[in-house]
């Protein structure tokens, strides 16, 4: 008998599931059960948190009678789960319930405390237990949070109110003091010893110690407002690979770090790989001892330095350093000493200068001898870089790669006699130099360029490179920048 339309066109949902259908969803749900308790464990009760802790879950108006669907899975595999999904997920996912606001923190790695209280009473190594990277400078700093002013530099920002006076943007009493910041410290030692990064201010010799006995793996340490004697807590510091240390800040820090600290850091830190020094005074002792007890220093950075003259010549007592950065400097160095007495580092690889002043000829003359061996010079945002203060880079023959950018007192004139003068130049990089002009462009620069392996001209915005370059590729209005494979 034909069907009427009427059953023809009977919705899907009405239609009654046979034996076949249902005996498959019987087994699948079986199947996933059967997955689910093979992954379970035990049911052990998670550990309740105090009374000072109980606070932070008042918040998760939770309905008991409703079924948990993840209870089956074990505290492994639902962290594995968790750990899949895109961070911006995490503080959602944390408020489901207790236990995935425990999981949850247990992902986190780094974290930058604002609030010192979250750190001092324990919430913040009870919520977030697996940190590595942990920068409480922010929260040792009293600054007004209702300010909509926030004061920004490269080291650290905060807060300003009315209430700034002529003493600078962060004064003394400003910040805690160091048996608050060293108990602090203590708590996150104690609670996060498998920290490898901290970023910490104002912390004495009994914090450090308490870090370099509790964080075995600690690998890199940046130090704010520290002074000679709170470096005697970094001895234990075994593995510490990277150590950056701030003193004076102009119109933030006022402490000193002399080479009494330099020869603490030396004898304390011997697997050194990076050190970086801003605002640091000192002299040749203590970059010698650096030299002589760090072998393994591959990078040294110096930022503001107060160095007292003739500390470049200890420089050659780095045997393995590769890379030299020179940044924020007012002078290099104000007495060398004779050209026979500075030596030269025999691995350095690249040198920067970035916005350095290099009028003094003297302090450039003897920063180039001991760099004689450098491969790559990258000079950023210089003052005083004219061209006979550029000429004595001549002084390096194996430079194979060069940058400039920033430089407006360099001429066409000075720069292909250098140029030129460095047989196995092979990059070469040239950004708003104004005055390096493509019209003073000769023969022989125009050759060079047709053999470079990587080639960025962009002197000023309206550079248009000399028909003579026709063939190499070159010779587009606002400049060309090509690598050969």
């Amino acid at each position: 008998m034909p069907l009427s339309p009427e059953r023809n066109h009977r919705p899907l949902s009405r239609r009654r599931l046979s034996w076949p259908d249902l005996w498959v969803k019987e087994q699948a749900l079986s199947h996933v059960a059967l997955k689910m308790g093979l992954h379970s464990l035990p049911e052990t009760p998670p550990p309740e948190p105090d009374e000072t802790l109980a606070s932070d879950f008042t918040a998760l108006d939770l309905d008991s009678s409703a079924p948990d669907s993840t209870s089956l899975l074990s505290d492994e595999l639902l962290l594995s789960i968790l750990s899949k999904l895109p961070e911006s997920q995490h503080i959602p996912n944390s408020a489901v319930c207790k236990r995935w606001l425990r999981l949850s923190g247990r992902l986190v790695r780094s974290i930058k405390v604002l609030d010192w209280e979250f750190l001092e009473s324990g919430r913040l190594v009870y919520r977030f237990s697996n940190l590595t990277d942990v920068d409480i400078v922010r929260a040792c700093i009293r600054s007004s949070r209702s300010s909509g002013i926030l004061l920004t530099h490269k080291f650290v920002s905060v807060h300003l109110d009315s209430s700034l006076s002529g003493g600078g943007f962060i004064r003394k009493l400003d910040l805690l003091h160091s048996d608050l910041v060293d108990r602090g410290v203590q708590i996150l030692a104690e609670g996060c010893p498998n920290l490898r990064r901290l970023v910490v201010i104002g912390v004495s010799a009994e914090g450090l110690s308490s870090v370099a006995e509790e964080c075995l793996t600690l690998q890199e340490l940046e130090l704010h407002c520290c002074t000679d004697l709170s470096l005697r807590g970094i001895f234990g510091c075994q593995n510490l690979q990277i150590l950056k240390l701030i003193g004076i800040v102009d119109g933030f820090y006022d402490s000193v770090i002399s080479d009494i600290g330099l020869t603490i850091v030396a004898q304390g830190c011997q697997r050194l790989v990076k050190l970086e020094l801003v605002g640091c005074e000192g002299s040749y002792d203590g970059i010698k001892a650096i030299g002589q007890c760090c072998q393994m220093l591959e990078e040294l950075t110096l930022c503001d330095h107060r160095m007292d003259g003739g500390w470049l010549a200890a420089l050659s007592y780095c045997a393995n350093l590769k890379t030299l950065k020179l940044q924020s400097c007012k002078n290099i160095d104000l007495s060398p000493g004779p050209d026979e007495h500075l030596g030269s580092c025999p691995a350095l690889e690249e040198l920067h200068l970035q916005q350095c002043h290099l009028r003094d000829k003297q302090g450039m003359r003897a920063l180039f001898l001991v760099c004689e061996p450098v491969k790559e010079l990258i000079f950023k945002d210089c003052w005083g870089l004219e061209d006979n203060v550029f000429g004595i880079a001549s002084i390096c023959r194996r430079v194979k790669s060069l940058s400039l950018e920033g430089c407006s007192l360099l001429t066409m004139e000075g720069f292909d006699v250098v140029v030129l003068s460095w047989k196995e130049l092979q990059r070469l990089r040239v950004v708003s130099c104004n005055n390096i002009k493509d019209s003073e462009i000769r023969p022989a620069m125009a050759s060079l360029f047709s053999v470079l392996k990587e080639l960025k001209w962009r002197p000023d915005s309206r550079s248009l490179l000399s028909s003579g370059l026709a063939g190499t590729g070159l010779g587009k209005k606002g400049g060309r920048s090509f690598k050969r494979v």
